[in-house]
C-alpha cells in the first residue's frame, strides 16, 4: 500500500472541503506530507499512504468521523479526474461503469486478480446490483463506503427526481457514524455481509434507460486524454519499472535477490513472479537489461573507468564484465569507447 499512488485530484477537492468545515490547511497538509505544488494539478500522483493521513488528519481536526462519506455525496466526480467526465458523457450505466473500469487507475492503484474487473453490474434473482470485487485491508474496509456513495452522489445531482438505490449490503461493521447512515445514504444497509454491493433500480439496467443523449463528440475527446494519461501511467507503473527503481540503487551490490525485491515492494514473491509473467519478462533478465544501459550510461559519459564502471554495476572481477558487455554489444568496453570517439 505505501507504494501505491492516485490522482491528485481527490486529495485536492477532500482537502478543501476539509478546510471549509473546519480543519486547518496547513496541518493537514503537513500530517500528510503534501503540498500544494502536489495538489496544484489533479492529474499528479501523489502516495495514497498521504491521502490516508489527509483524511486521518482532518477527522481528527473536526472529530467528523463522516467528513469523508460528506464530501464524496457533496461533490462531483468530474470536478476531481477526467473519469468523472467520462463517465458523465457515457451513454448508459452499464457503459459508464465499463469506462470506470477500463480507466481504472487513473484514479487510484488497485491490486486485482487477473481478469477481475472492480465494478460488475449483476442482474439476479433479488434485483439490480452493483458489486465491488475490491477487497480492502481492514485498516481501510469503510473506504467501500465510499465507492457506493460517489455512485449514489453522481445519480442524485444528475437525476434528482428519479429513484437510483434502493440497498446496501457492506462487509465491514457499524463505523462510528453510523447513526448518520439513514440520513446520508437513505437505504437499508447490512453490515458484515459476504460482499460489498449497492442494489439499484433495475430501471437503470433497461435498453431504454439512455444517458442525455448528444455527448458522443465530448466522450471521444475526454477518452483520448484518458488513454494517453493511461499510457504514460503504465509505462511509469508497469512492474519492471518498480523492479528497475529498486534494483537501480543496489546494483553495485552485485547478486540481488526476487524475495529481497518482493518484499521492498511489498509484494509476495509468488505476486511477483505471476505480475512478472503477465508482463512477459524474468527478473534476471530486468537486472541484466539494466546493467546493460547504465554501463553504456557510465562508460558514454566518460567519466568513470571500465574497472569502476565493472565495480559500479555489483561485477566482482572487471574480466566478468568485459564477457558481460561483449555479449550485450558485441565490442569490448574499449572497443566501444574507441568506436564512439
Amino acid at each position: 500500500m505505501s507504494d501505491q499512488t492516485m490522482a491528485a485530484g481527490f486529495a485536492a477537492s477532500f482537502a478543501q472541503y476539509a478546510s471549509d468545515h473546519g480543519a486547518q490547511r496547513d496541518a493537514l497538509l503537513s500530517a500528510s506530507g503534501l503540498t500544494e505544488d502536489d495538489l496544484s494539478d489533479q492529474d499528479n500522483r501523489i502516495p495514497v499512504a498521504g491521502y490516508q493521513a489527509l483524511i486521518g488528519a482532518a477527522i481528527q481536526q473536526t472529530g467528523d468521523t463522516a467528513l469523508l462519506l460528506r464530501h464524496t455525496l457533496d461533490s462531483k466526480l468530474e470536478t476531481m479526474t477526467v473519469v468523472g467526465q467520462i463517465v458523465h458523457t457515457s451513454a448508459s450505466l452499464r457503459h459508464s461503469i465499463e469506462q470506470l473500469n477500463r480507466y481504472l487507475h487513473l484514479m487510484g492503484d488497485v491490486e486485482l486478480p487477473v481478469g477481475v474487473d472492480r465494478f460488475e453490474l449483476l442482474r439476479s434473482a433479488d434485483g439490480l446490483w452493483i458489486v465491488d470485487h475490491l477487497e480492502l485491508p481492514p485498516e481501510m474496509s469503510t473506504w467501500a463506503e465510499v465507492s457506493f456513495a460517489r455512485f449514489i452522489s453522481e445519480f442524485r445531482q444528475s437525476f434528482p427526481d428519479a429513484t437510483f438505490e434502493i440497498g446496501l449490503e457492506v462487509t465491514y461493521s457499524p463505523p462510528p457514524h453510523v447513526d448518520q447512515y439513514p440520513e446520508l445514504f437513505r437505504v437499508p444497509v447490512q453490515f458484515n455481509a459476504s460482499r460489498n454491493a449497492l442494489q439499484i433500480d433495475p430501471v437503470w439496467d433497461s435498453p431504454e434507460t439512455l444517458f442525455e443523449p448528444g455527448n458522443t463528440y465530448a466522450f471521444g475527446i475526454f477518452t483520448r486524454h484518458a488513454d494517453e494519461m493511461l499510457a504514460k501511467l503504465r509505462r511509469s507503473t508497469t512492474i519492471r519499472s518498480q523492479i528497475e527503481a529498486q534494483i537501480l540503487p543496489k546494483l553495485h551490490e552485485g547478486t540481488i535477490s526476487m524475495d529481497r525485491v518482493a518484499k521492498d515492494i511489498a509484494m509476495s514473491r509468488q505476486t511477483l513472479y505471476r505480475r512478472l509473467k503477465d508482463e512477459g519478462i524474468t527478473f534476471a533478465e530486468i537486472h541484466d537489461d539494466l546493467r546493460q544501459r547504465m554501463a553504456i550510461e557510465y562508460l558514454g559519459g566518460q567519466k568513470v573507468t571500465v574497472n569502476e564502471t565493472a565495480y559500479l554495476l555489483g561485477f566482482s572481477e572487471s574480466s566478468s564484465f568485459v564477457r558481460a558487455f561483449k555479449r550485450w554489444t558485441g565490442f569490448s568496453p574499449t572497443a566501444y569507447l574507441n568506436q564512439a570517439l
